[in-house]
């Protein structure tokens, strides 16, 4: 077994400022801030430059089938720079969650390819239509989740599906359903009638959540009872070791923002963070961070080589990122003081992130969980 590899090569450094220098331009926190109280689902001109005219939407699509023929590790170093600006565009979604279950179909297939280069080259945007806290399996439970929506024997799918991420702003669903066929995968394009897309009140306000509705809505049977629930729960696998570099560059800005903030805020005549006290809550803060970055590299690196640890690997990784970038959100607001609990400062726009992905694809709880079946590790009784 080869030994993982968490450094960034120069290639993913040179990508990573790529994606800072765009987002710098084009999401400045004055942006999202206003684009957050505005609650429109996401920022069209952003994606479009970063997934289309950056190729970042196709990363992990390979070159026959129209994308960049990347890695993980490539995308998560993207997903390091969208949680650093809490940028709202679909790349969760649509090219980790949609693409990746797309992956799994039957790529032969032309529907398949079709809409797999659509969302490789950021024309269309797509959205797995699963519950956002829904987890990978657990060792020896089904790999994807069950299904709520029903197709009947002409194709159409009657149903509903709620806390759906990126399905507001989305061109196509992909949409687990049961029938007499059996359990299948299936796509939905927004624009018809009989599709309503409703959005919920979502603490995150950079990703929204929606309410997905299908009346009869006709759709295309992507992968059936053999391979569609294996394609489902390899994307959420894949979502879930990927997110984990999300909540990294999360974590990353919050204490990167409260170490310049304190140097910066005087009292009684010197920096705040000249006292002790503060400096040791920063000091916890960079350890926990120096281990969230070893296992969202790890993970990133045991999808990128499919490793057979990889779901050791994304256990870790969801069981520990989630909670070190909450913790350091939470510092960042608290060590900001007065200014840290305003609408105008960006802090609780990484708060309400971090909170938001600490119950995505899987509670730490949950995660733990898995991680105790995969090592065999007995949970204490009595």
């Amino acid at each position: 077994m080869s030994t993982p590899d968490l450094l960034y090569t120069e290639a993913e450094d040179d990508l990573r400022a790529a994606v800072r220098s765009l987002l710098t331009d084009h999401c400045p926190p004055a942006a999202v801030l206003s684009r957050a109280e505005s609650g429109r689902a996401y920022d069209g001109a952003l994606w479009r430059a970063l997934g289309a005219d950056m190729g970042a939407a196709g990363l992990l699509v390979p070159d026959k089938l129209g994308g960049q023929g990347g890695t993980a590790r490539e995308a998560a170093v993207v997903l390091e720079e969208l949680g650093r600006a809490v940028a709202p565009v679909p790349y969760l979604t649509s090219a980790v969650l949609a693409a990746g279950a797309l992956l799994g179909c039957d790529t032969g297939q032309d529907a398949v390819a079709r809409l797999l280069g659509a969302l490789a080259e950021g024309r269309t945007v797509g959205a797995l239509a699963v519950p956002l806290s829904t987890a990978p399996g657990a060792p020896g439970a089904p790999g994807a989740p069950a299904a709520t929506v029903r197709a009947d024997g002409d194709g159409a799918l009657s149903g509903q599906v709620s806390g759906v991420a990126g399905a507001a702003g989305a061109d196509v669903l992909l949409v687990p359903a049961a029938g007499a066929d059996g359990y299948g995968l299936y796509a939905v394009e927004t624009a018809e009638t009989s599709v309503s897309v409703e959005p919920l009140t979502s603490l995150d306000l950079t990703r929204p959540l929606a309410a997905v509705t299908l009346t009869g809505a006709p759709a295309r049977r992507l992968a059936g009872d053999d391979r569609a629930g294996t394609a489902i729960g390899r994307a959420l696998l894949t979502g879930a070791g990927l997110l984990a570099s999300e909540q990294l560059g999360v974590a990353e800005w919050c204490l990167t923002e409260t170490v310049r903030h304190t140097k910066e805020r005087h009292q009684f005549g010197r920096p705040v963070g000249s006292f002790q006290a503060l400096k040791h809550r920063m000091a916890t803060l960079w350890l926990e961070l120096v281990q969230a970055r070893a296992t969202a590299r790890y993970a990133a690196d045991a999808l990128a080589t499919d490793s057979p640890d990889t779901p050791v690997a994304v256990a870790v990784a969801q069981a520990h990122c989630a909670q070190v970038a909450v913790h350091a959100a939470e510092e960042c607001v608290q060590l900001h003081g007065g200014i840290g609990m305003t609408w105008e400062h960006p802090a609780h726009l990484y708060l309400k992130r971090a909170k938001s992905d600490e119950i995505a694809l899987g509670t730490p709880g949950r995660h733990r969980q898995t991680l105790a079946g995969l090592v065999d590790l007995a949970a204490p009784t009595g």
